[in-house]
């Protein structure tokens, strides 16, 4: 779907010029689904793909994990009137951590990540590229990170 390595990833910076329309997803520190599901009646995930793939150098490097792991790479689409609004990309490692987490189908990650407080986030990252811009962090399951990477697309602040 993407390519992480070609955005420009840091801790978030707040003499940073981000437009205030995108802060107020970029920045938010609740669950993007929760919000989404705010503004949109009919919100839902289209699961792009969800199979063992090799992480990128920079997702591999936030994981923390050795790099013979076996990772499930899922990608999905947020849909807001039908048409998608955040692209996100999530890592997953395979270990008793995230079995019932690898079973959940069309429903959405932060729905999991958010509701369990066992739960713990980690910092969030932001990124830029051209006129694109994301956001990613760790969550922390039992002894496993994952990685979940979101992309705001133009059509989410129409």
């Amino acid at each position: 779907m993407f390519n992480p390595d070609k955005f420009n990833w840091r801790i978030f910076d707040p003499s940073e010029q981000i437009p205030s329309y995108v802060s107020i997803w970029l920045l938010d520190s609740t669950s993007l689904t929760q919000k989404l599901k705010e503004k949109y009646e009919d919100f839902e995930v289209n699961v792009i793909s969800q199979k063992e793939s090799m992480p990128y150098k920079c997702e591999n490097q936030l994981l923390n994990s050795p790099e013979n792991i076996e990772i499930i790479v899922r990608e999905v689409e947020l849909l807001g009137n039908q048409k998608p609004v955040v692209n996100a990309r999530s890592l997953i490692p395979i270990n008793e951590d995230t079995i019932d987490i690898l079973k959940i189908g069309s429903r959405p990650l932060g729905e999991i990540l958010f509701d369990d407080p066992k739960i713990e986030r980690g910092h969030l990252e932001v990124g830029s590229f051209q006129n694109s811009w994301a956001r990613r962090s760790t969550f922390n399951i039992g002894k496993t990170n994952l990685l979940v990477t979101e992309i705001f697309l133009e059509s989410l602040y129409a």
